[in-house]
């Protein structure tokens, strides 16, 4: 075989691994086919308090989307960030197609041989997947210090599902060294608008620095699908090309450009979220679980029987995340207004605790 050929089948090695996710509601069905309905999904961490939708016009749907309004919401999208500029945020629906495209612009369509990625772990599942598929060694490691030595490192931040949170000055740090050997350090911060200004890193990104941003979680419109990478200006260019002119939907456009300059709802929700939050671990505590991190849009408990908590909320018809690497972990999101009682009652069940 020529080394063109190896070097393809190489490329070709890594396989898809299924991973659970939150949210599938039809798997919660299958495991729990007689708990009631409706559901209370509180699997996801998405705003349950989700960011009105604004009436749409009817062009939104039949025309193609204008390049004016993305070059609008890329500039507002700046601004909300922190970036320093328009030309350094590239949008896409969603962040997940965005990381593969990262790792193209900093180290060519064919990951070259002996490359190394190290992803601060436990986080989202996907961007260990993603890495694999673009031809990396993976190690999956809890020490800040060990990303390092990597040639890719992506650090999830606030992080998912234990909202761990790493100071600013480390990520600036770890990003600087990570440039200087040619290397890309991503920094995921799709929970990062429910905290306020100054741990993020988007004002300082560079060649090796890039940031990941999701629209849809503090906004609770998962289903929108718009996330944007904040890098460079010329990787965020090389970034736009690959996508294309028209990757944002123009009703996914309208309702960007909408929420992303509503400040007042940003405000009022960040401090709706809190007051939530504490509610929620209030509610916890009294069950007798304790709360051992999380964000405001979702709790991350510790408990041995959480396993068995896992199956009675279940059998009540409200979904919650376990893991199965953590069995004594559970991930908890904030209920709607009219879940509150359901939930409580079903914590307060002594049945779980047996």
């Amino acid at each position: 075989m020529s080394g063109t050929g190896e070097r393809e089948e190489r490329q070709m090695a890594p396989v898809m691994h299924r991973i659970e996710h939150g949210g599938n509601l039809r798997r919660a069905e299958s495991l729990f086919p007689t708990a009631p309905r409706p559901w209370i999904d509180l699997s996801t961490g998405i705003n349950p308090h989700a960011y009105p939708v604004p009436p749409l016009a009817p062009e939104a749907f039949s025309r193609l989307p204008e390049p004016d309004d993305l070059a609008r919401l890329k500039d507002i999208a700046a601004k909300i960030y922190g970036a320093a500029s328009a030309d350094q945020i590239a949008a896409a629906a969603g962040t997940q197609i965005l990381v593969p495209l990262l790792i193209e612009a900093r180290f060519g369509s064919f990951t070259p041989d002996g490359k190394t990625a190290a992803i601060l772990s436990p986080t989202y599942a996907e961007h260990a997947q993603m890495a694999r598929l673009a031809g990396f060694a993976v190690r999956e490691t809890q020490d800040l210090a060990d990303l390092s030595a990597a040639d890719l490192a992506i650090v999830v931040n606030p992080n998912n599902p234990d909202g761990r949170l790493i100071a600013r000055d480390e990520l600036l740090s770890l990003g600087r060294h990570l440039a200087a050997k040619g290397g890309l350090l991503v920094v995921d911060e799709a929970f990062m608008d429910v905290l306020a200004p100054g741990a993020s890193v988007t004002d300082s990104v560079h060649e090796g620095l890039a940031v990941l941003r999701s629209f849809g979680k503090f906004y609770g419109l998962a289903g929108v699908r718009l996330g944007f990478a904040v890098t460079s200006a010329a990787v965020a260019a090389r970034l736009s090309a690959r996508l294309g002119p028209w990757v944002i939907p123009g009703p996914t456009l309208a309702i960007g450009l909408a929420a992303l300059g509503d400040r007042n709802w940003q405000a009022e929700m960040r401090l709706r979220l809190n007051r939530k939050a504490a509610e929620l671990d209030r509610l916890l505590s009294a069950a007798g679980l304790t709360v051992v991190g999380g964000t405001s849009l979702f709790r991350y408990v510790r408990h041995p029987q959480a396993q068995r908590l896992f199956r009675h909320l279940g059998e009540a018809g409200i979904l919650v995340r376990r893991f199965a690497e953590r069995p004594d972990c559970l991930r908890i999101g904030l209920p709607r207004p009219p879940e509150w009682k359901r939930l409580e009652k079903a914590l307060c069940s002594e049945i779980w605790h047996v």
